[in-house]
C-alpha cells in the first residue's frame, strides 16, 4: 500500500488525557493510549465514543515525560477489540512543540539507523 501521510508516524508509549472543547464542566477526562503521532497529529485507542470532526483538549504525556497542552481534531474513528481507535489532526499546534516532536523523530531515525531500535 503506498503511504500517503505526510510525516513519518512516531511510535510513543504514553497516554493523554483529553477533553472536549466546550463541553459541560470542561468535559470528562479520559485516559487513552497513544498508537502514533508525528508533528501534525495523533492516533489513539480509547473506551470512550468521540465525535469525528469535534474537537478536544487533550494533555499529551510524551518520551520525555513532558506533558504538552494541544488541541486536537478528531478525523477518522474506527471500532476494534480494543475499543475506539480515532485519528486526530493537531490544531493551532505552538511551532515549538511541533519541533520537540520533530527533535524526536530524528532521533529514533538514528537510532534506527544504528541498529537501537
Amino acid at each position: 500500500m503506498e503511504e500517503k501521510r505526510r510525516s513519518r508516524r512516531l511510535d510513543l508509549t504514553g497516554e493523554i488525557i483529553i477533553k472536549e472543547v466546550g463541553g459541560p464542566d470542561n468535559g470528562e477526562t479520559v485516559d487513552i493510549k497513544i498508537t502514533d503521532a508525528s508533528s501534525v497529529g495523533v492516533g489513539f485507542i480509547t473506551d470512550k465514543q468521540l465525535t469525528i470532526g469535534d474537537n478536544y483538549e487533550a494533555h499529551l504525556a510524551i518520551w520525555t515525560k513532558e506533558v504538552l497542552h494541544v488541541f486536537i481534531k478528531i478525523v477518522r474513528a474506527t471500532v476494534n477489540e480494543d475499543g475506539y481507535h480515532y485519528g486526530g489532526l493537531f490544531i493551532g499546534m505552538p511551532e515549538d512543540i511541533k519541533q520537540r516532536i520533530d527533535v524526536y523523530e530524528i532521533i529514533e531515525d538514528e537510532k534506527a539507523k544504528l541498529g537501537e531500535n
